[in-house]
């Protein structure tokens, strides 16, 4: 099952999206349907009005979570073209709801800077309240999974030791552009390798599987849950493999009017174009 939030004449609503359509669910977005405990129920047996899929104007998957929790240095090809090596525990950062774009919504590109990149991530969507979870329990608490690309405003990043200054700029993070639930996509989760990508400007700068995971979709929730109960409708962005552009020689940037798309197989693609911010 696929699900959505779209922009309607008359304000957000969740929808249930088969070939046929997108039925609305009778929910204003994703994070108020997963709130639901019957969620999957409600939105299979969904029956309200319907809209042609073509013609989709994505919100971001869930407009408002409470949580948007980001990992770094989490793919084995991209930590080592960093010069890092593997992580013990995960890093962690967090970015605020102002970040998120719609699939298709332009990224601002901030006034303030020239050093912008990409960061294509398999994201993690929770579906149910969860706490010192068992691997079996945090299996059971994704709801789905989604697409999302961690534009990364790297002077600011790299400014102190803390990422989130540069992760945050406002409009700039495009996620969906819906939630496919597990039992959608091959089995063995993403440890069994589904292809991620980044495409700028039609040239692929990101080809990777999530088998480079160093630290998989469960073991995150797991890990999570021991700090904070994840609830529905939480984000968690599993980062992001090799062929980043500030670690290029030399470094490659985005930049007005460049088209970046972002796609992981099976899941979904965004396709935006980068915008600069004018002040």
């Amino acid at each position: 099952m696929r699900l959505a939030t779209i922009r309607t004449a008359t304000g957000h609503r969740a929808v249930r999206v088969d070939d046929a359509g997108a039925v609305e669910t009778g929910d204003a977005d994703v994070r108020a349907l997963l709130e639901r405990p019957d969620w999957a129920a409600h939105a299979a047996a969904a029956a309200g009005p319907s809209h042609e899929v073509a013609g989709l104007d994505y919100a971001p998957l869930v407009p408002s979570p409470e949580k948007i929790i980001c990992v770094g240095l989490n793919y084995r090809d991209h930590v080592l073209e960093m010069g890092n090596q593997l992580p013990e525990y995960p890093t962690l950062f967090a970015k605020f709801a102002p970040s998120l774009v719609g699939a298709h919504d332009d990224v601002v590109l901030p006034a303030v800077s020239d050093k912008v990149d990409w960061e294509a991530e398999l994201t993690v969507v929770i579906g149910a309240p969860v706490r010192h979870a068992t691997r079996e329990q945090a299996a059971a608490a994704i709801a789905g999974y989604t697409v999302l690309n961690d534009v990364s405003v790297r002077d600011y990043q790299n400014r102190t030791k803390q990422f989130l200054q540069g992760k945050t700029f406002e409009h700039s993070t495009p996620i969906g552009p819906w939630l496919v639930t597990p039992d959608e996509l091959p089995g063995g989760g993403p440890e069994s390798g589904w292809a991620i990508s980044t495409v700028l400007d039609g040239e692929t700068v990101q080809s990777s599987t999530t088998a480079e995971l160093v630290f998989g979709a469960v073991d995150l929730v797991v890990y999570l849950s021991e700090i904070v109960t994840l609830n529905p409708g939480d984000v968690i962005a599993t980062g992001t493999p090799g062929g980043v552009g500030h670690a290029r020689k030399p470094p490659r940037y985005l930049t007005d009017g460049a088209v970046l798309v972002t796609s992981v197989a099976g899941v979904g693609e965004l396709r935006n174009t980068c915008r600069k911010e004018k002040r």
